[in-house]
């Protein structure tokens, strides 16, 4: 299996994904690349003690760490 490859078996369902800055963001995964970028739908995370939502963001493929 190609990294690729697991991601598409992710796709339309609840991730996390860890980014460079220590972020974790929870969402719906609706759509990759190649470059790993990533479209999350009903997106949240929390930043310092507020709760961040976002009903669509776009997550670049340079800062992703990992995607559970």
């Amino acid at each position: 299996m190609k990294p690729l490859d697991a991601l598409g078996e992710l796709l339309d369902q609840q991730v996390l994904v860890r980014l460079k800055n220590g972020l974790e963001i929870r969402g719906t995964l609706r759509a990759f690349d190649m470059h790993i970028n990533l479209v999350l739908d009903n997106a949240e995370f929390e930043d310092g003690d507020v709760e961040r939502k976002f009903k669509k963001i776009f997550l670049r493929g340079d800062m992703i760490l990992l995607v559970s």
